[in-house]
């Protein structure tokens, strides 16, 4: 087994992970501006195929991990996605999603529900498309919104669309994006640009969570926004006045660089080529690809808890804030 560099000095936290981002493939069909520098940018050599990313799940939940997210790069590039969710759903777990930019959601939407997918968070940064083609380096709105459509009409228990908000881009869309998302019975959230990769890059046009709700005021309650147990580090404020039932309508913040959300954090990553992750905003990880290949559910197992040893320290660690994240690919860790 060997290991990354990994993060030595912080103490490690006391309970194991309990949700774990499976990146299925670094591949992506589009180039978003804050996420990778143009569509050249390489691929990993080395991914795993779907027996050891089913070694992989088997020993992920005998490490106590209990919620699964399939994302990329765009994870239904993978070939066997289906197959893999499939797999998952065997396992017991307490929730099963997947993130997606959506562009071949259209094909694949019926499958994934029938094999037992849950939940999906549609990456969806504008309804311009003009600008989702400049956002995305050559993306087409069009074919996104029929993925959209398709997901709807598959019946998953929850839709959610992020958005990454640049200032000077689609930061006077957000209004539009929420009726929009509302009107479909969909839960946009909106996400600070984070400062890894390309996104450090872009520190001049973070708009702040706190700009966003006060340009939301009209829409929304007031009151602090309130994370949902289990559910990821968004934070959300329900719709001023509610046309369908309490709660029913909601806008989600996700704030990666005003306010850090380290403390606490219980996700683990895994890389398409079988490295565990237990930060985003570093490269650190130990590479477990090759215990996955060898088909051994416990040893894997094992070394999730010896990666996760090296989880940083939320108190003092600041995520993507941190110098160390302009260093990490966006795509190849699936956000």
């Amino acid at each position: 087994m060997v290991a990354l560099p990994v993060l030595q000095s912080r103490p490690s936290p006391a309970t194991p992970p309990r949700s774990v981002r499976l990146s299925l493939t670094d591949r992506c069909d589009l180039a978003c501006v804050y996420c990778r520098p143009d569509r050249r940018d390489g691929y990993l050599e080395d991914r795993l195929e779907i027996d050891a990313w089913k070694t992989m799940a088997s020993g992920l939940v005998r490490a106590g991990v209990r919620r699964v997210r399939l994302t990329g790069g765009e994870p239904l590039l993978h070939p066997a996605v289906v197959e893999v969710v499939g797999f998952l759903g065997t396992l017991g777990l307490d929730d099963l999603a997947l993130t997606t930019n959506a562009t071949r959601l259209e094909r694949h939407a019926r499958a994934l529900r029938e094999a037992g997918l849950r939940r999906v968070n549609v990456s969806l940064d504008t309804l311009d498309p003009a600008r989702f083609r400049r956002m995305t380096r050559g993306g087409k709105l069009d074919v996104v919104l029929s993925g959209v459509d398709a997901a709807l009409a598959a019946g998953f228990d929850e839709i959610k669309l992020n958005a990454v908000v640049l200032r000077g881009e689609n930061d006077a869309e957000l209004e539009d994006i929420v009726r929009w998302s509302w009107e479909r019975g969909i839960v946009p959230r909106f996400l600070e640009v984070m400062h890894i990769g390309e996104g450090a890059k872009l520190k001049d046009r973070v708009v702040r969570a706190s700009e966003m709700r006060a340009r939301l005021a009209h829409l929304l309650a007031n009151g602090d926004a309130v994370a949902e147990a289990d559910r990821g580090p968004a934070k959300y404020l329900f719709a001023r006045h509610e046309a369908d039932g309490p709660g029913r309508r909601k806008v989600g913040f996700i704030t990666g660089t005003s306010d850090t959300y380290c403390k606490g954090c219980d996700r683990l990553r895994v890389a398409a080529d079988g490295t565990l992750r237990p930060c985003l905003a570093t490269n650190d990880g130990l590479s477990a690809g090759q215990i996955a290949r060898g088909g051994d559910a416990s040893a894997i197992a094992a070394a999730v808890d010896d990666a996760w040893r090296n989880k940083p320290d939320g108190d003092v660690w600041k995520g993507c804030t941190e110098p160390d994240a302009a260093s990490v690919s966006m795509r190849g860790i699936g956000g």
